[in-house]
């Protein structure tokens, strides 16, 4: 079982957490928070981490820093609205989910990941990762 990404929140996700069946919705979806992930981590091509998620994003479905408002509005769409979030546990900091989404640009369709936490004390999700499958 391989990592699949560590957050601030001190997440890991492996892979084998998220291929489970009991989906259900993110709590609050409606209220998910981004934060700056996106535009500091997931697509920052200069991001010791995150460009390497940043160059798959760009040559997989052409979204960059200058259009990152495609993944900003689709992942808060699958966080708002879709009902195929698996819980995954608390990891000490919170209750951690993990949403699965298939995204379509002018160039082609993938399934993105994407790593929420519920931080103890509050009642809605944070981004932790997001990429490409």
């Amino acid at each position: 079982m391989g990592d699949l990404g560590k957050s601030s929140h001190g997440l890991t996700v492996r892979s084998a957490f998220w291929q489970t069946d009991d989906s259900m919705k993110l709590p609050n979806g409606e209220r998910a928070d981004l934060g700056t992930k996106i535009e500091d981590y997931v697509l920052n091509p200069n991001h010791w981490e995150g460009r390497h998620k940043a160059r798959v994003f760009e040559s997989t479905l052409g979204i960059t820093l200058n259009n990152q408002e495609v993944l900003r509005e689709a992942i808060l769409a699958a966080a708002a609205n879709s009902d195929e979030a698996n819980a995954i546990g608390d990891n000490g900091h919170g209750m951690v989910y993990v949403l699965r989404f298939p995204l379509t640009t002018a160039n082609r369709t993938a399934m993105i990941l994407t790593a929420w936490i519920i931080l103890h004390g509050e009642d809605f999700p944070r981004l932790v990762t997001c990429y490409i499958l």
